[in-house]
């Protein structure tokens, strides 16, 4: 008796779990398939470095709290970031849409009137009806894994965006330090060409020196002061930049520091073969190829046939007339059975689309792949040229100074004349302003480089907030 009972209740188990799901490709799986031309090395080729594993925090290694507050700034006020932010939301709700599909519907609906004549009730009743489908086939267990995949994309886009928007203040920042000292250098360089417009004219008034030389110097004077003022209005640009990057208004106003800092420790960069599960940008495109592989699913389920168990449960009273059935309240249990058989080919038809989404995916996640490598390499590798740079405008400030200090007194006893103090004022000031470029952008390069390798800027708690 017992096994009479059990069968029925395992049919019905049966038929209530359908047919397992196809679980999409993970991405030791896709790598292969996305990238078949792209042979992954053991380490980075562009340099050396250190393949440790990538460190969270980077913004810390900077040393400077000015900038970690403007970050925390930008988080809470930018407006880009909240519209990331808004989507996360939205995909979560779709998710809870998909999953409410898998649950029972119930409905109710309530009747109430009155006699023509007036007095006394008329019709009046309580009708509920719940209908449950069997997803046999799996359709809207795809449909949710779809829209799971797709929320976690969402969020990974999300996570890469909080750490895409801390690079930019970063590099903002950084930029308009360097617009700062660049007016510094403008303005020595307006004052040096002052000194040197006023030894011109002593010399004229004296009788050593001649007209030509003063116009000359002038018109360098001229060139300098030009100079200053573009300066000057990149100056304004960087902290305009910076300013709505933090949901500020772009007055300008904000107070920006007087040296760079100093340049962090090489960084661990980790190995090219964890690049790919750990940047968000890429764990999002491998989340959408996920989600386009469950839409397939849910595609080439949809040209199956639906059940669905209905229930339903009336009482009915009337003052008007005598209802046939007195014994209220009645109930109702039943099927129903919805074949496609024909749809103009539409059916498949969404097969294919959903089979080309997934080929579009693929491509996406493919390109996301190598666009990481790339960054990550031309990264190395800019840092490294910068490096060499840097040290060759050092030396050449030293050899440019002690020629101007020369060309100076040479002028000044009249051994020289203006041409070659004025070529070797320009190379120094060209030379010390392209230092300050190299410098800057060797900063520069280490916050995106930091961003190429997916590292973390803030707390490890804060990072997993970010992803979920």
């Amino acid at each position: 008796m017992r096994t009479a009972l059990s069968m029925p209740a395992a049919a019905l188990v049966v038929a209530l779990s359908g047919c397992a799901l196809k679980t999409s490709p993970t991405p030791s799986e896709l790598q292969p398939q996305a990238l078949p031309h792209t042979a992954v090395p053991a380490a980075w080729k562009a340099a050396r470095a250190d393949t440790q594993p990538v460190t969270g925090q980077w913004l810390a290694t900077f040393k400077d709290p000015v900038l970690s507050a403007l970050v925390d700034e930008a988080m809470a006020y930018n407006t880009d970031l909240q519209v990331a932010a808004a989507r996360v939301e939205q995909a979560a709700g779709y998710l809870r849409v998909a999953s409410g599909s898998l649950l029972p519907s119930v409905g109710a609906v309530g009747l109430a009137g009155g006699k023509s004549g007036g007095g006394g009730g008329g019709l009046q009743g309580l009708f509920l009806n719940a209908s449950l489908e069997l997803d046999l086939w799996g359709r809207l267990r795809y449909a949710e894994a779809g829209a799971q995949a797709q929320s976690d994309a969402v969020a990974a886009d999300f996570a890469y965006a909080r750490q895409s928007l801390a690079a930019m203040v970063a590099r903002s920042w950084l930029l308009a330090i360097e617009a700062r000292l660049q007016v510094s250098i403008a303005k020595e360089a307006v004052r040096s060409s002052e000194s040197l417009l006023n030894v011109t004219n002593d010399r004229l008034r004296v009788g050593n020196g001649n007209a030509q030389a003063v116009a000359q110097a002038r018109a360098g004077l001229g060139s300098y002061r030009d100079g200053l003022q573009q300066a000057e209005l990149a100056r304004e640009q960087a902290a305009r930049a910076l300013e709505l990057l933090l949901g500020r208004y772009p007055a300008t106003e904000i107070q920006v520091a007087a040296q760079l800092p100093a340049m962090p420790a090489p960084a661990p960069v980790g190995l090219p073969s964890q690049l790919l599960e750990r940047r968000p940008d890429v764990v999002a495109a491998e989340r959408r190829v996920a989600a386009a592989f469950n839409r397939v699913g849910e595609a080439q389920a949809a040209q199956l046939p639906r059940i669905s168990l209905t229930a339903g449960g009336s009482n009915v009273s009337s003052d008007l007339f005598v209802l046939k059935d007195t014994s209220n309240p009645v109930w109702s249990f039943g099927a129903n059975l919805i074949a496609p058989l024909y749809q103009g080919g539409a059916l498949q038809a969404q097969v294919d689309i959903r089979s080309a989404e997934q080929k579009q995916a693929v491509a996406d996640y493919a390109r996301a792949g190598q666009r990481a490598f790339g960054e990550v390499e031309g990264a190395l590798g800019a840092e490294a040229s910068l490096r060499t740079r840097d040290a060759i405008l050092q030396t050449a400030i030293i050899d440019n100074e002690e020629a101007l200090r020369l060309a100076q007194t040479q002028y000044r006893v009249g051994s020289a004349d203006l041409r070659a103090v004025e070529q070797n004022q320009l190379a120094l000031y060209a030379a010390r302003s392209t230092r300050l470029r190299v410098q800057t952008e060797q900063l520069t390069q280490r916050v995106n480089l930091y961003l190429a390798l997916g590292g973390g800027f803030g707390p490890p708690a804060m990072e997993v907030v970010a992803k979920q």
